[in-house]
């Protein structure tokens, strides 16, 4: 084996460049064709997304929607597609109206008209009525129309703040849905809702008998799914602390816990559409994405009883599933993959007899060979009060270069704050990993992936324990010996920017620079400029306002900012609606006043994160010059 050339920390060349980050392709959805045989899964290419459809009988993938953007825009996006009956019903973004587009071949048409926002299309089982959620000037409500969009919409379920996952039962005269009001976030608190369809000739089914199944406080509900025999109810609930299948028998009205695990099925739900858990064609078991620690893997639940056991299956190489789909025949599945050293893959399996696995899509060229990614190790370190905080920490790796002496480090500071970082492919950790950067990834208090306890630890302590967290980080880094502590960075985007802000200026010095895309400065602007979905978001994580006017004051950097010395990037995107460029502006001025160091990157036409492949492209170069001139060589 040849020996490993000699050279700095952070200069290591590597094969993931801004160039191929730039042409990955983003997987969201997958889901099948009512026959069964027809998979549709949906890409991201630069700032453009579309469906591609494949038959499992092998015929090469065939884009459906060329020259349209599939995407949804109710609160963050998702449910942007529904297959049903050979049809393909899609959002379209420049209209927010529902398409329907036959794959057959066809141009496409509009099903809804042009007002308001669409997402989550849900075709009946008869396919004559699509069910789907609405929004028009932040009042949100569950609409109906005909599939071939005849008819006018019409509301099927209004006065909640918000509505999402819709489902059918498989008569096609029942439905239920989930639905939750401010100032929760549907983590918080959510109710599971069914009713009664009322049919006449000539228009559209409306709404009766509507019951509120499940509507507990402290207690989350997600993801309805009747079973085939149209019996049962199951769906996702986290009493006791974490998220485990529930059934609600409709006959004799009780509900019983089905899983009895100590980690997470759900996911917090920051877009339509997500899907964990999908029945069997037969209704006798429920697969469902197991998530601990940051690892998912692939279980089933047997309805009839018995334990859950995880699903013995080429897909124990994957660390990170998503977007479950079952077919509605047979005994195949398929959902967006990724591992450690493998990009996100459209994939399907076939558990008739020895599970085999099928690749229909990939993210990227997956042409580094997998001893050049970096492996990332689940970590902990003690708060100052005790709480265990993870992390997962991806050394400095190249096969074909070393370094003396302790690394920089890059702390990453997930978004949301609501979120989580798991351990599937992780280009940014693994861009700078590979580059000679020891990376930390942090889960700090707050974060999803734990429990319900971990996640409202965050109450009343966004900007406190976040902060502390990453500082605390860094720290056990330096302190371990895993990285240079004269060269540490804070980088985070949006809620993650809110943290790289404070840390630098509560804690100056103790990084050598940040790192902030499209970061929160100011509390008081994010509370009355976001969106709906988080404009009461802050009541819990910071405190309801006028009361905690304070609070919002302490923790917004813009009013601490004289306080940040240290150098800094800040990334913008022009047309962020979620943390409007201002934020930025009013953080660069006072910088530029003071003559601290910092860039200052605003991308036209880029919104809350990138899209557009130059953007990509152009933000990791920045990202290097800044971090040689002012880390490496400083």
């Amino acid at each position: 084996m040849a020996a490993k050339a000699t050279l700095a920390y952070g200069l290591w060349p590597s094969p993931l460049t801004p160039i191929s980050m730039s042409l990955q392709r983003r997987l969201s959805d997958v889901q099948w064709d009512t026959d069964g045989r027809t998979l549709v899964w949906q890409e991201g290419r630069s700032d453009q997304n579309l469906l591609v459809a494949q038959t499992m009988e092998g015929g090469a993938p065939r884009d459906l929607t060329e020259g349209q953007n599939v995407r949804a825009s109710v609160g963050y996006g998702g449910g942007d597609f529904a297959v049903a009956h050979g049809c393909v019903y899609y959002v379209d973004a420049a209209t927010k109206a529902i398409h329907r587009l036959a794959p057959s071949g066809g141009a496409s048409a509009p099903v809804t008209p042009a007002f308001g926002a669409a997402a989550a299309p849900t075709v009946s089982p008869d396919e004559r009525w699509l069910l789907y959620v609405h929004s028009d000037h932040e009042v949100d409500s569950l609409a109906i129309v005909d599939s071939e969009g005849a008819l006018w919409p019409q509301k099927l379920a209004s006065g909640a703040d918000f509505y999402m996952q819709p489902t059918w039962h498989p008569d096609g005269q029942h439905i239920a849905w989930i639905e939750w009001d401010h100032p929760n976030m549907p983590w918080d608190h959510a109710r599971l809702v069914v009713a009664a369809l009322e049919e006449a000739p000539g228009v559209l089914p409306r709404a009766i008998e509507v019951r509120v199944l499940r509507d507990q406080g402290g207690v989350s509900v997600a993801e309805p799914q009747f079973t085939p025999d149209g019996r049962n109810l199951i769906y996702l609930c986290d009493q006791g602390g974490w998220s485990n299948l529930w059934r609600y028998d409709l006959e004799s009205e009780e509900h019983v816990q089905l899983t009895f695990d100590s980690a997470d099925i759900g996911l917090p739900a920051w877009r339509q559409g997500i899907r964990t858990h999908q029945l069997s064609p037969d209704g006798a078991i429920d697969f469902y994405i197991r998530s601990s620690r940051g690892q998912s893997s692939l279980w089933a639940a047997p309805l009839g009883g018995g334990p859950a056991y995880p699903v013995p299956s080429p897909l124990e190489r994957y660390s990170n599933l998503s977007q479950l789909a079952v077919a509605p025949c047979g005994r195949r599945l398929a959902l967006v993959a990724s591992g450690n050293g493998i990009p996100p893959r459209v994939v399907s399996l076939d558990l008739q007899d020895s599970p085999t696995e099928r690749i229909h899509a990939y993210s990227s060229a997956e042409r580094v060979p997998s001893d050049a990614f970096s492996t990332p190790q689940a970590v902990q370190w003690a708060s100052s009060d005790g709480d265990a905080i993870h992390g997962l920490y991806y050394p400095p790796h190249s096969p074909a270069y070393q370094s003396g002496g302790r690394p920089p480090a890059i702390i990453l500071v997930h978004g949301g704050p609501t979120g989580h970082v798991s351990a599937g492919f992780n280009p940014q950790a693994q861009f700078f990993a590979m580059r000679g950067f020891a990376v930390l990834a942090v889960n700090y208090r707050g974060s999803s992936g734990y429990g319900r306890a971990y996640i409202q630890k965050l109450r009343g302590q966004w900007g406190v324990y976040d902060v502390e967290d990453a500082v605390g980080g860094a720290h056990f880094l330096a302190d371990g010996g895993l990285a240079d502590p004269r060269r540490l960075v804070i980088m985070g985007g949006s809620a993650g920017g809110f943290t790289v802000l404070l840390a630098l200026a509560n804690h100056p010095g103790v990084f050598r620079a940040g790192i902030c895309m499209y970061g929160v400065s100011n509390l008081f602007t994010l509370a009355t400029d976001t969106h709906k979905f988080e404009s009461h978001y802050l009541d819990s994580i910071v405190g309801p306002l006028p009361e905690a006017a304070a609070l919002y004051r302490e923790r917004s950097a813009i009013y601490r900012s004289d306080r940040i010395v240290d150098p800094i990037a800040i990334f913008q995107g022009d047309e962020d609606r979620v943390v409007p460029r201002e934020q930025s502006d009013s953080i660069v001025a006072s910088l530029r006043q003071r003559g601290v160091t910092h860039e200052y990157h605003v991308y036209p036409g880029e919104g809350h994160g990138w899209r557009k492949a130059e953007t990509i492209g152009q933000f990791y170069e920045a990202v290097m010059r800044f971090l040689r001139n002012h880390v490496v060589f400083s």
